[in-house]
């Protein structure tokens, strides 16, 4: 397998020299947890005392993680990826909201972003949190089990017909809807709607997607699962496979409360899980479809291998590889330059209510080994390059 992923002059094609600055200096800031620490400390007292920094935000970190505060203002950036063949995946990231009207918001936005992909090519899949369309307690209740009160059952079927209503407009758009996995405690209620939505609309192609976050060590069997259950009924499987996202929450949650803590024990022990899922889904590959959201180069060497081990196609529709955007540029876009297909989170949203996510993006490229120098050895090295 041919190692693509060191080629900066393609990773960085699309980027300016002053871009590629910008992204140096970020990068250096974020490698530092005390820079980190006292800037998220600082912006959220800046946004709680509704100080004027939405301007400092968007001209910094805003822009190298975010495509714009409006779908008509990510545009520009859909389109000039998509001249290197990578599309894009508008993802609505407004974050922790609890009341009725704002997850009518957010379900509008994404009846929205399925147009928008419906009309564009550029734009490959639509998607949202649970969370997105009900509150995280309710999940929560009813995945352990708990019984509703009468208001909370009314308030469960608004969150059920939200979810019903969108992946309708999937089907009939023909618009791959991924709905993203979060917290171990209440993703076994979205686990149960999401499976339950595709029994129902993915009975000719995967439509709807539910992701696997495989630094849970329980997720190969609930993979295993739903594919006996899809082979019995006759349906097909989409599944967004991705490490995860909240393993110090996850893991502090199982000491407070005693019990066995569902993160595998080690990163190598979450690395072959996640290859173990990705093998498993190309060999099952008439029934599945798989959206392999990962920054990790080794990881897409096994899946471009698996790939041409099985005769699937680089341009085969039920695999594509994500990242996140103003991440991992040497991977996605290295992948579409020879072939396969590739796109990117493209998340925005107004900047004071996106704020929770991009202090997410910083304080991961801080904890992830390697993730933050890796990024600032691509980008040195294509300046360098351009100098030259």
């Amino acid at each position: 397998m041919d190692k693509i992923f060191d080629n900066t002059k393609t990773a960085f094609a699309i980027k300016s020299d002053i871009e590629l600055k910008r992204a140096y200096l970020l990068f250096k800031m974020i490698a530092s947890q005390s820079l980190v620490r006292i800037g998220t400390a600082l912006t959220n007292f800046a946004l709680k005392a509704h100080l004027p920094i939405e301007r400092l935000i968007r001209a910094t970190v805003f822009d190298h993680f975010c495509g714009g505060t409006t779908e008509n203002d990510c545009i520009p950036v859909i389109d000039k990826m998509y001249t290197k063949k990578v599309s894009s995946v508008l993802d609505y990231s407004v974050e922790g909201k609890e009341a009725e009207a704002e997850f009518d918001k957010t379900f509008k936005k994404i009846l929205k972003t399925i147009v928008f992909a419906k009309e564009k090519e550029a734009i490959s899949f639509a998607v949202f949190k649970p969370t997105g369309f009900g509150r995280f307690k309710l999940y929560e209740k009813l995945g352990e089990g708990k019984t509703l009160t009468k208001e909370e059952n009314e308030e469960w079927s608004r969150v059920l017909e939200r979810f019903e209503k969108v992946c309708t407009a999937a089907r009939d758009n023909n618009v791959a809807l991924l709905i993203d996995a979060e917290e171990s405690w209440m993703q076994d209620a979205a686990d149960e709607i999401v499976t339950n939505l595709m029994r129902k609309y993915n009975k000719e192609k995967a439509i709807v997607f539910n992701t696997l976050q495989m630094y849970r060590w329980d997720r190969l069997d609930y993979l295993k699962e739903v594919h006996e259950l899809a082979k019995k009924e006759g349906f097909y499987i989409g599944m967004k496979v991705v490490r995860g996202a909240y393993m110090e929450k996850e893991n502090e949650r199982a000491d407070e409360k005693g019990y066995v803590s569902p993160i595998c024990i080690s990163k190598e022990a979450t690395d072959k899980n996640y290859d173990a899922a990705i093998a498993y889904m190309t060999e099952h590959i008439d029934q599945m479809a798989i959206f392999a959201g990962t920054h990790n180069e080794e990881s897409s060497y096994k899946l471009m291998q698996l790939a041409a081990e099985k005769n699937i196609s680089k341009e085969d529709q039920r695999m594509w590889f994500g990242q996140l955007y103003g991440m991992s540029d040497n991977i996605s876009f290295n992948l579409a330059e020879n072939g396969y297909n590739a796109a990117k989170y493209l998340p925005f949203g107004p900047v004071r209510d996106v704020m929770p996510y991009l202090i997410r993006r910083a304080q991961e490229n801080t904890s992830v080994a390697g993730q933050t120098s890796r990024e600032l050895n691509l980008i040195s090295a294509e300046r360098k390059r351009r100098k030259i």
